[in-house]
């Protein structure tokens, strides 16, 4: 046989085997090995704490395992910038919230991904309101206490933040109360609030699930929720509106997200066992205790959810006058 024909026929069987694994492989059922969750805050954030309990019941629901990745840092917009650019075959998804899909694109310059067009909307899985807390050297009990302090001594107050409702939360504190505050960014929640405890910085707004245990132990103190109406999470708070900072109602969301592009029986898939988990009575039950309000719903109601919200923190953005960074 002639060289050339070898190499001719070699070159067409490696063509079609080369067919024959990518049609095996498309053939493959989904899932057919773990997933990985990638969340742009760090382990023991509020975010991370209810995605894991999440995470277990959706592992028995798929029958695979289920990897959590935390990729803190830049506002979550490396995470978010990482599952964007990951192949949309249902095996990299992006929890996540407020911070990357509504905040971002009004804080950052040079956001390197498009929160609208390069995600695939999965299932909203509730919010998480946030809390005003202070260090308890602070000498305030009470919103109006903090208020009067915090103008009696200009620039001596602070806040920590770890992600963009708290950034946005103590910008709004300042420019409705009309105080001028020092803010102290970090990457994600848990290492700013230790600074908050270790009286470094006064004062921080956080999710309650992070916030509240150091709220019971005493190693922080809690004046209110930031939400317009109190919360049942918390029922004894009020809201910062009652406690008198006008026109402040500012509440953190959660969702799953896939690359633009999954194919739209996996997106169902999804979205039906995440909702089945977080619409449990039990299941809720827990993830309140870990203060979060669980509920769900359809792709397409996320997906306009999210546009809603970029509307929505444009203007909360705008109005408490923070630049883009």
């Amino acid at each position: 046989m002639l060289p050339s024909l070898m190499r001719a026929l070699r070159t067409a069987g490696a063509a079609v085997l080369c067919l024959a694994a990518a049609s095996a492989a498309e053939a493959e059922p989904w899932p057919s090995r773990n997933i990985t969750l990638v969340l742009p805050f760090a382990a023991g954030s509020g975010t991370d704490t209810t995605t894991r309990l999440i995470s277990q019941h959706l592992s028995q629901a798929l029958g695979v395992g289920i990897v959590i990745e935390n990729k803190a840092g830049a506002n979550g917009m490396i995470a978010a910038t990482y599952v964007a650019r990951s192949a949309p075959d249902g095996y990299t998804l992006l929890v996540t919230t407020n911070t990357t899909h509504s905040a971002n694109p009004f804080l950052l310059k040079n956001l390197t991904y498009d929160p609208v067009k390069d995600f695939t909307p999965i299932a909203r899985t509730g919010d998480l309101p946030f809390m005003l807390v202070v260090h308890p050297d602070v000498p305030a009990k009470t919103v109006a206490e903090l208020v009067a302090y915090g103008k009696a001594n200009p620039g001596k107050l602070s806040y920590a933040s770890g992600s963009s409702s708290a950034i946005v939360s103590g910008a709004t504190f300042a420019h409705n109360a009309g105080l001028d505050l020092l803010h102290v960014p970090y990457k994600s929640s848990p290492p700013a609030l230790n600074d908050v405890m270790g009286g470094r910085v006064s004062m921080m707004f956080v999710d309650i699930l992070t916030g509240l245990p150091h709220v019971q132990g005493n190693a922080l103190r809690a004046l209110a929720v930031t939400t317009k109406d109190r919360t049942p999470l918390i029922p004894s708070l009020p809201s910062m509106q009652e406690a008198g900072v006008p026109d402040f109602d500012i509440s953190s969301w959660q969702g799953y997200f896939g690359p633009a592009g999954m194919p739209k029986e996996i997106v169902v898939r999804l979205n039906a066992e995440i909702r089945k988990i977080v619409e449990k009575p039990e299941i809720k039950a827990q993830l309140a205790t870990l203060g979060m309000d669980a509920f769900s719903g359809t792709p397409e109601e996320l997906g306009t959810f999210v546009n809603e919200q970029l509307v929505l923190w444009e203007k909360l953005i705008k109005d408490a006058g923070i630049e883009k960074q």
